[in-house]
């Protein structure tokens, strides 16, 4: 048993030629984040501190589909989502519809220490983090030109899309698969477990491309996009609407304690039953195992174990 992180910064249709510029900067972050959660586990935080930690870095990196980077909706606006939980107390908090708060994560994190609820939305989440303190900004601080862009293209092509799929070309009819279009960002997430086998799991993210206003996907969803118990931690990301048909990150937990299932086993077994190209996870076990897995081209991610193991990989081999 030791302490073991896994971070992700989104699955999708990633193309093996994704150039430099837009993959260095993705593998850099992941890097400086997970050097942070390290630091944090050696420091004896707790993981629930430590993946909300880890979260609001990505979510303030423009490069990934959380805060500063969210897409956009059919209006042009912003919806944000995030949840986090605990796995010893299951104790767990969740917010969507977030357009001003720079850091759902955190507003998520209140949600589960101050209030007797789960799940806030829209202007009662909003209203919440006002009352709480938190930092809030203009909407605008959320939308980036490439963003404006994307929404741009899918609204063109008269489609929803996900995170990390190539520029459409202008021969691609309009009735081509979801997974057309230009993200090029992704949902981020962060696992953690310590020494003593306490586990925690974060997810955040801006939804999809062109979503309707109103929309809530994976991520806020307790057992879809976001689940911890004694046994396990698991983050989400990916097409919402799969990945809550599935029940992902329940059932990585579900057959850990009811097949009695390692944690790979289990990752796998709950992958299989989503269709392919439309997810990927990650996780980590209450004995320090970690698993990342992905039906999708690629899936940004890395991981660190208290033995010495580290990895920063897109694709199905690492990146070094």
């Amino acid at each position: 048993m030791g302490w073991a992180i896994a971070v992700h910064g989104g699955a999708g249709d990633i193309p093996l030629s994704l150039p430099p510029e837009k993959r260095l900067p993705r593998e850099a972050a992941l890097r400086r984040c997970l050097d942070v959660g390290i630091a944090a586990l050696k420091a004896h935080n707790h993981p629930l501190d430590v993946v909300e930690l880890v979260v609001r870095e990505l979510e303030n990196n423009p490069h990934f589909n959380a805060g500063k980077g969210s897409v956009l909706t059919t209006s042009g606006t912003v919806e944000m989502e995030a949840c986090i939980m605990d796995g010893k107390t299951m104790k767990c908090g969740a917010v969507s519809g977030v357009s001003t708060v720079v850091n759902a994560i955190s507003l998520a994190r209140l949600v589960m220490d101050k209030t007797p609820h789960i799940y806030l939305a829209f202007d009662g989440a909003e209203a919440f983090a006002r009352e709480q303190g938190l930092e809030t900004v203009e909407m605008s601080h959320f939308i980036t030109p490439e963003n404006i862009e994307r929404l741009k293209q899918a609204q063109e092509a008269d489609r929803v899309q996900l995170d990390y799929t190539q520029p459409i070309q202008k021969e691609v009819p309009k009735d081509a698969a979801l997974a057309d279009g230009d993200s090029q960002i992704g949902t981020v997430g962060c696992v953690a477990v310590d020494s003593e086998g306490n586990l925690a799991t974060a997810t955040s993210t801006g939804g999809i491309v062109n979503k309707m206003v109103g929309r809530i996907g994976d991520t806020p969803i307790i057992g879809a996009g976001t689940y911890a118990n004694h046994l396990c931690a698991v983050s989400a990301t990916g097409r919402g609407e799969a990945i809550i048909r599935g029940t992902i990150a329940r059932d990585v937990a579900a057959v850990m304690e009811f097949k009695g299932l390692s944690l790979k086993e289990a990752a796998a077994y709950a992958m299989d039953r989503v269709p392919r190209g439309n997810a990927g996870l990650i996780a980590v076990s209450s004995t320090g195992e970690v698993a990342m897995l992905f039906n999708t081209t690629g899936m940004f991610r890395a991981c660190a174990t208290e033995d010495g193991y580290s990895e920063i990989s897109i694709w199905d081999s690492p990146t070094e």
